[in-house]
């Protein structure tokens, strides 16, 4: 079927019809009408068809081929087993955040820079936008979510941020205080300095670091109390 093309004014002000639209009588082929329009949709999207399915056979046998990776997987975050589909090029902060709405956990940077999305793995504080959620199988997750006591009690480093209102717009709260509840399991007893120093992979975007290291040393002297 040839494709309709919209005609040519020549520079004698007649219609110029590509050599394609003229049939061997020097007559202009007629315009696609409604029902060869309709033909063309049926027959591609039997093709389409076809295609998909011979595509999902494809992806099927991929799956089950040595060294692919499991698609439905549980993780263990907050406590709690979640089952979960998730792509084997998938961060952990996109599943927590798309799949399990967990949006405590920030992106920020998105390449392991601000620390927005840290959350802990075995009680070890990660840049959870550069870890792989398959690699997470078996392991304890825990996000800003999970802190609190199930009755609503506040973890004593949340307390100390809202004691001392901390922070300005709060975006990277949740980042600096998972990275400090991380770091308190290591050293419960730290000197401003020494949190500072255990914090510094965590950015503020207000540069408000003296108001957030004052929150997060209040927050160690309510945990070393409880």
């Amino acid at each position: 079927m040839a494709t309709q093309v919209a005609p040519r004014t020549g520079l004698s002000g007649c219609e110029v019809f590509p050599m394609a639209d003229i049939d061997d009588r020097g007559v202009p082929k007629r315009a696609l009408s409604r029902r060869d329009m309709i033909k063309g949709v049926i027959a591609a999207g039997a093709v389409s068809s076809a295609g998909y399915m011979f595509r999902s056979s494809i992806v099927r046998a991929q799956a089950s081929a040595p060294g692919s990776v499991e698609r439905l997987l549980t993780l263990n975050v907050n406590g709690q087993p979640r089952r979960v589909d998730v792509m084997k090029q998938e961060t952990l902060a996109m599943t927590l955040r798309y799949k399990l709405g967990l949006t405590g956990t920030k992106l920020g940077c998105d390449r392991s820079e601000c620390g927005a999305c840290t959350v802990l793995i075995d009680d070890v504080p990660h840049y959870s936008c550069s870890v792989l959620t398959h690699t997470a199988r078996g392991k304890n997750i825990v996000t800003i979510e999970g802190l609190a006591k199930p009755d609503g009690t506040l973890h004593p480093v949340q307390q100390g941020v809202v004691d001392e209102q901390g922070f300005q717009c709060a975006f990277c709260m949740s980042g600096f205080v998972m990275a400090t509840v991380g770091f308190l399991k290591v050293n419960p007893n730290p000197t401003r300095q020494q949190l500072a120093h255990g914090i510094s992979g965590n950015l503020c975007r207000c540069q408000d670091y003296d108001k957030i290291l004052t929150a997060l040393m209040r927050g160690a002297e309510n945990l070393r109390s409880a």
